[in-house]
């Protein structure tokens, strides 16, 4: 099952490498990145696999969520099925 991470917040070093960790704990595999950065603003989204997660989707949610947090961005996971009917209106 693939699912869709984004991160929002204002661009600071490491904030890759701490999500990327993150989903590593969570056996999480990353398919594909895209980020941004525009006017020190900085918008990733990560296309995820999360078939062999450790960790159930709510989980995953919360550890993100609290990553977020620590590091003072936005971070949600959506399966990508949601994620696609939410952006092609």
């Amino acid at each position: 099952m693939n699912a869709i991470v984004t991160v929002l917040g204002q661009d600071r070093v490491g904030i890759i490498a701490a999500v990327c960790n993150r989903l590593a704990n969570y056996n999480v595999n990353i398919l594909d990145i895209s980020q941004t950065i525009l006017q020190g603003a900085f918008t990733m989204v990560m296309a995820v696999d999360v078939s062999q997660s450790t960790a159930s989707f709510g989980e995953l949610g919360k550890g993100l969520n609290d990553l977020g947090a620590e590091l003072g961005l936005s971070i949600r996971i959506q399966r990508e099925e949601i994620f696609n009917a939410m952006h092609s209106i």
